[in-house]
């Protein structure tokens, strides 16, 4: 086996080839010309041809200059190829996620690094729905937003379906949904669109005046249900650790769907890492589950 060429002289001469100048090239490779002539001599007395023809007014390749500058461009982008994906796996994956569906991602996130602790993610969590990767730094974001209007980088999760959500302790109180007459409702919008919606598609009128009180997020008024202050309009896609504590219960069956839903979207025209597609992929099969 014949002996490889020195790795720094195949990249000066790939650099070198690339302008077919060696003013030029030491400029980019920030060394002196007289260095990068003498690497790309010393690579060519190894190989024993000439990779340059020397000009008045310049260098060009000769015909195994060419071929050696294909070979030397598939050796460089495979290594950046490598630099790109293996170091991927390891770096933290910034993902950004609204707290209306902390209930349901945060114990998830927290398995997904017991089980992968190679692919390590940092969380960041805000009251917008929405990201613009132009301006935010993330790999990843858990958008909601229109079910029939997501770009094509999207990856559905669960559409989200309104029901009334309380403590356990309610649920006596509860028969039917003309009993919510005699509670407070929380509203996670100050429209009350979501109770609205439940109690037309329910059949249901409710008279005034009824307690209430409204707050900033569908996430903050399930909270304060929690706390047995009164029922609140929830989503039932989120409530699932909720319902295994015993914190919340869903005292109706119906549930209404608004046409609405939950998406992990990365930036768009630019390649998810391994490590990436493996987090949302794993993330699809638990909102599937």
């Amino acid at each position: 086996m014949k002996r490889l060429p020195p790795l720094p002289a195949l990249h000066t001469f790939w650099v070198t080839a690339q302008c077919c100048n060696f003013t030029r090239a030491a400029e980019q490779l920030h060394i002196t010309q007289g260095a990068v002539s003498r690497q790309v001599a010393g690579l060519e007395s190894q190989l024993g041809y000439a990779l340059f023809q020397r000009q008045a007014r310049g260098l060009s390749l000769t015909e195994e200059g060419r071929q050696w500058l294909m070979c030397a461009q598939q050796v460089f982008g495979l290594l950046a190829d490598a630099v790109e994906h293996v170091g991927d796996r390891r770096r933290t994956l910034q993902l950004k996620a609204s707290t209306c569906v902390m209930r349901w991602l945060l114990p998830r996130l927290l398995q997904w690094q017991k089980e992968r602790q190679d692919v390590p993610v940092e969380l960041t969590t805000t009251v917008a729905y929405n990201v613009d990767f132009r301006r935010e730094p993330f790999d990843a974001a858990v958008i909601y937003g229109p079910i029939a209007e997501q770009p094509a980088e999207a990856r559905h999760l669960f559409d989200e379906r309104l029901t009334p959500v309380c403590v356990p302790g309610l649920l006596g109180t509860l028969r039917t949904p003309q009993d919510l007459q005699h509670h407070v409702l929380l509203h996670p919008t100050r429209d009350e669109r979501d109770w609205t919606l439940w109690l037309k598609a329910a059949n249901t009128c409710l008279s005034d005046p009824i307690q209430r009180h409204h707050f900033e997020t569908l996430d903050l008024a399930m909270t304060v249900a929690s706390q047995g202050t009164g029922v609140a309009m929830g989503d039932s896609a989120l409530i699932g650790e909720d319902l295994k504590a015993g914190r919340l219960a869903m005292p109706f069956e119906l549930r209404v769907s608004t046409g609405m839903g939950y998406y992990l979207v990365y930036p768009p025209g630019k390649e998810p890492s391994v490590g990436l597609v493996e987090l949302m992929d794993w993330l699809v099969r638990e909102a599937s589950a």
